[in-house]
C-alpha cells in the first residue's frame, strides 16, 4: 500500500474531541499516522481569520497567515478528509468561510482568459491529483435526509471540492448519531480508522 500525505480538516467549530466529528478526526489522524501515511491536522474552530469575503473578487483581501498555511497544506496533500456536523442542509459557517476565503482563483481555479474556453465558461481546475474523504454526521438518517431535502453533499462534493479538481471525492455519511448507542458509534469509529489505514 502506498503511503500517503493526508490532510485532516475538522470542519466542526469546537475543536474538542468530545464531540463526535472531533472523535472521528482523532481516531482518523491516530489510524493513518500508525498505518505510516504522513498525516496534517487543522482544526476550523482555530483559524484565526475573517470568514467573510467582504467584496467578492471586485477587491483583494488579504490573507490571514492561517489561510496561507491551510492553502500550503492543501497544495502538500495527496488526500483531503474533511469531517463535519451537517447543520441546515450544509456545512457549519467556519468551514465554509473558510472555502469563501480559500479557494481563489490562481489557487484553487483559473478561468481561461482567451479563446473558446473562455466563450464556453470554462476554466482550469489547479488542485489536480489529490483524493478527497468528506464526513458527514447528522442528526437524522441520512437516507431520510436526503428524501427530504436533496443532496446535502453536493455543494462540497461538487460544488468546491470537484471544481478545483480534487478527484475521486468519496462520502461516508453517519446517523442519526443522537440516536446511536455508544457500541455503534465506537463501531463509526472503527471504520474510519479502517478507512484511515488505507488512505482513504
Amino acid at each position: 500500500m502506498k503511503k500517503k500525505k493526508i490532510l485532516v480538516l475538522l470542519g466542526h467549530p469546537d475543536s474538542d474531541s468530545g464531540t463526535f466529528c472531533g472523535y472521528l478526526a482523532c481516531r482518523y489522524e491516530e489510524a493513518a499516522k500508525a498505518a505510516g501515511h504522513e498525516v496534517e491536522r487543522v482544526n476550523a474552530g482555530e483559524i484565526k481569520f475573517d470568514p467573510i469575503l467582504h467584496k467578492g473578487y471586485k477587491e483583494i483581501q488579504q490573507l490571514e497567515p492561517d489561510l496561507v498555511n491551510l492553502q500550503e497544506k492543501f497544495k502538500w496533500a495527496e488526500h483531503i478528509v474533511i469531517i463535519y456536523p451537517n447543520w441546515w442542509c450544509t456545512m457549519p459557517a467556519v468551514l465554509k468561510g473558510i472555502f469563501d476565503r480559500m479557494f481563489l482563483p490562481g489557487f484553487a481555479f483559473r478561468y481561461y482568459k482567451d479563446g473558446w474556453r473562455k466563450k464556453l465558461g470554462l476554466w482550469e481546475k489547479l488542485l489536480k491529483g489529490r483524493s478527497a474523504r468528506v464526513i458527514i454526521t447528522l442528526n437524522a438518517h441520512p437516507w431520510l435526509e436526503r428524501l427530504a431535502v436533496g443532496d446535502y453533499s453536493n455543494e462540497i462534493r461538487r460544488g468546491i471540492l470537484w471544481f478545483a479538481g480534487i478527484s475521486p471525492v468519496r462520502l461516508t455519511t453517519i446517523g442519526p448519531i443522537e440516536k446511536m448507542s455508544p457500541e455503534e458509534l465506537s463501531a463509526w469509529g472503527d471504520e474510519v480508522c479502517r478507512l484511515a489505514r488505507k488512505g482513504k
